[in-house]
């Protein structure tokens, strides 16, 4: 994608060759600052401290985290520590296991000497692989937005769809998930208006989904997170989607806290709701992602404070709670499969449901108990 003419990844090898260059995304959309990850400390604390977000590009960051590891040491010690270290920082995206496990299986067997430079080149596959899967979902989105519109929208002639948080290509290694099929959309023509969530505590929504959309010339209103129902009571959303961290073999989906409700909302005023997912947020070992899937809760000041650009001009926070009030900060929730319309993957789209899966990935049937 480009910013400011210039086109970027999400994540990149720096001139130098070994280091590793993110865009941070805590300094958006404000700032446009380019970090670059030395060692698999630097890459653990970008994902930890959300520099880097999105299951995707969590996957690709601990990808290269480990590529910096070898760097530095490539024992056995040392590859089972890293992944450790990786595998610690964030529990419920399910692509950052699933990026270790692969980086482990093909770097397991290898001397010490060759795991450096083939640790490099899998993180590298693994990233071209994500463009090429979000690329792919974006076609086949595309192919439900055109029906929708041609059906004809609810209010007026522009098909209005709302999000929540950031699926884009920020989310991945480029294009995004949920994203995707609106830039596809949007570039072939169709006239489109993007209902944005702000998306708190920690506003992707607002911060990030919004940046990318006008960057890219889609119309969108950003919107509270308490807007949804009241929208599609009034007709003025004729899709929503979204994107997901972890999907249950069930269909279950499990997004950014706040997910659920706009489901339900959804349902009670008719309105689609389908999810877009790459076939590695799949969590095969999950037949109950309402019971399973693990919810991350992190820091209350998330809550409490709210960062900004300050009255100075400076980046900063300021806090909107009384001083002695606590607060928990669930970072995800679960939308039951009996809520969403359909799953939009790489392979195409399908029912929320494990046969509706397994008609797609039918090569996982094996892996089911």
């Amino acid at each position: 994608m480009n910013v400011n003419g210039h086109p970027y990844h999400s994540i990149w090898l720096g001139d130098d060759g070994w280091s590793v260059c993110i865009i941070d995304q805590t300094a958006l959309p404000h700032d446009f600052v380019i970090r670059s990850l030395r060692s698999v400390g630097d890459a653990a604390e970008a994902i930890a401290t959300m520099r880097v977000r999105g299951a995707p590009l969590i996957g690709a960051t601990a990808a290269y985290g480990i590529a910096l590891a070898m760097r530095e040491a490539a024992d056995d010690f040392a590859l089972a520590s890293a992944c450790d270290l990786l595998g610690a920082t964030r529990p419920t995206a399910v692509n950052l296991r699933w990026a270790l496990e692969r980086m482990r299986h093909m770097l397991a067997p290898l001397t010490a000497s060759e795991r450096c430079a083939e640790a490099y080149a899998q993180a590298a596959a693994l990233c071209d692989e994500d463009v090429s899967i979000n690329r792919r979902i974006g076609e086949h989105g595309l192919h439900l937005i055109r029906s929708l519109w041609e059906r004809g929208p609810r209010s007026g002639a522009t098909l209005h769809i709302l999000t929540h948080c950031n699926a884009g290509w920020l989310a991945t290694v480029d294009w995004g998930t949920a994203l995707a099929p609106i830039y596809l959309a949007h570039d072939a023509g169709i006239p489109l208006h993007i209902w944005v969530d702000e998306t708190r505590p920690r506003n992707q929504g607002a911060a990030l989904t919004a940046w990318e959309l006008a960057a890219h010339g889609v119309p969108l209103d950003l919107v509270v997170d308490n807007a949804g129902g009241h929208l599609m009571q009034r007709g003025l959303v004729d899709l929503c989607l979204v994107g997901t961290d972890r999907t249950a073999r069930n269909g279950d989906v499990c997004n950014k806290i706040g997910t659920y409700l706009k489901a339900l909302s959804a349902a009670d005023n008719d309105v689609p709701f389908h999810v877009a997912l790459p076939g590695p947020t799949i969590d095969w070992a999950l037949a109950d992602g309402v019971a399973d899937i693990p919810i991350e809760e992190r820091d209350g000041s998330e809550v409490t404070e709210v960062r900004g650009v300050l009255a100075d001009g400076t980046p900063g926070s300021v806090r909107i709670t009384p001083p002695a009030v606590e607060a928990r900060n669930f970072a995800f929730d679960v939308t039951p499969a009996r809520l969403v319309s359909g799953l939009i993957t790489e392979r195409g789209a399908c029912a929320a449901s494990e046969e509706g899966l397994l008609s797609l990935y039918p090569e996982k049937r094996s892996l089911l108990p």
